[in-house]
């Protein structure tokens, strides 16, 4: 099972980016579908975009398309999420997550119940 660990949460202001990567050790990420999920306080973890490792294909919550972008880069056993325009809602813990064939046309994708692998996550304040 792929260890992850996310990086890159910090404070920024409302309508501001961060960039988060979530770098797998102890496998490769090449076969896994990796996926983001954010937590805020008091509130259920809820997926935000994965994406595919057969064909790069992402999906997104509907309250993100347009701003997040997820990516993956295989020589770096990575992947990342590109957050725009956040929103102070938004503030919360960020986690990655990686299993096998989850994003797929006939799976949800952004649920958590789908993936085995888990980080530990990376705090995103999103304040003014």
């Amino acid at each position: 099972q792929v260890q992850l660990k996310e990086s890159g949460g910090g404070l920024v202001q409302p309508g501001g980016s961060l960039r988060l990567p979530c770098r797998g050790s102890g496998g490769i990420l090449d076969y896994n579908d990796i996926a983001w999920f954010r937590q805020a306080p008091g509130k259920d973890r809820e997926g935000v975009s994965c994406i595919a490792s057969s064909d790069g294909s992402a999906k997104y919550a509907d309250s993100v398309k347009g701003r997040f972008i997820i990516s993956r880069d295989n020589s770096m056993n990575s992947a990342n999420l590109k957050m725009n325009g956040l929103k102070p809602d938004e503030t919360g813990g960020y986690y990655c997550a990686a299993d096998v064939m989850t994003c797929t046309e006939n799976r949800h994708g952004l649920k958590s119940r789908e993936y085995k692998s888990w980080g530990k996550g990376t705090q995103a304040t999103i304040s003014p």
